[in-house]
């Protein structure tokens, strides 16, 4: 599958939570239809300590977008 956008082009984020966002293309998934837009896409998720005297901790992580939603800035 060929993608209209690339690793490295700026982008225009056009639906969803980060509609309007401008960021640049961090990993395109060409198979899945994905990438991973810089500033855009970030989630928390709540990590349980794994070994006694850890801590908890809230840890933000990227998630992919579909490439359909996001179009080439000029």
């Amino acid at each position: 599958m060929k993608l209209h956008v690339k690793k490295g082009d700026t982008v225009t984020i056009l639906s969803g939570n980060d509609r309007g966002k401008t960021g640049k293309v961090t990993q395109a998934f060409p198979k899945t239809e994905m990438v991973i837009v810089e500033g855009a896409g970030v989630h928390s998720k709540h990590q349980k300590p794994r070994r006694a005297g850890q801590k908890g901790q809230i840890v933000e992580k990227q998630r992919p977008i579909h490439v359909s939603k996001v179009a080439l800035k000029k």
